[in-house]
């Protein structure tokens, strides 16, 4: 065998980073909470025109599955701040028809809010330890689960969950985003990094 050498010197430069997957922006993990308000107010300025989020005449089955899963993806990220709306629409009817809900909620929110004063003035101990407000806060919330069972918080829930998953998958499965929007112009960037 013949000796083969092969230069190693020189400059190395770090790598590049490649092209991202896909759907990595979509499913990144944020590191710090946004200011709820700011966030809430981010969302009304996107929300679509209802008119054009239920017109009828945009509603088609699609026409193969691939462009199905294509068409849902593309409407959830076109009318995201529409669907949030819809979620929440269905939490205020459930909070409306369940009244024992509403009353458990509000008293858990004054037992925060009384115990926040408290906090405020003299710091709470439990079991010769001073609790934090965050565990205070916990403390309230798991000490609220029982009640929020007896009155069937645990059943709304699943069905506000439910309701919304069935009716934003049946609009996203059937609104024909293409008619809305011509390739390119209102980008989706989601879906066209590759």
């Amino acid at each position: 065998m013949a000796d083969v050498s092969v230069d190693v010197s020189g400059v190395m430069s770090p790598p590049v980073d490649s092209p991202r997957a896909p759907f990595s922006s979509f499913l990144q993990v944020p590191t710090q909470i946004p200011d709820p308000k700011e966030w809430f107010s981010k969302q009304r300025q996107n929300v679509r025109p209802w008119l054009l989020f239920i017109q009828t005449s945009n509603f088609k089955t699609p026409p193969s599955i691939p462009r199905l899963s294509k068409r849902i993806m593309r409407n959830i990220e076109y009318f995201q701040s529409n669907y949030l709306f819809v979620f929440l629409g269905l939490v205020v009817y459930c909070l409306i028809t369940s009244p024992l809900i509403l009353f458990a909620l509000a008293g858990t929110f004054y037992a925060g809010y009384k115990l926040n004063k408290r906090h405020q003035e003299k710091k709470i101990v439990l079991f010769k330890k001073e609790l934090t407000l965050a565990q205070v806060y916990g403390l309230v919330a798991v000490c609220s689960m029982p009640i929020y069972y007896m009155v069937g918080a645990h059943g709304a829930m699943f069905w506000v969950l439910g309701a919304s998953f069935f009716l934003i998958t049946l609009h996203a499965s059937f609104y024909n985003i293409d008619a809305v929007i011509a390739q390119g112009e209102d980008g989706f960037p989601l879906l066209e990094q590759v």
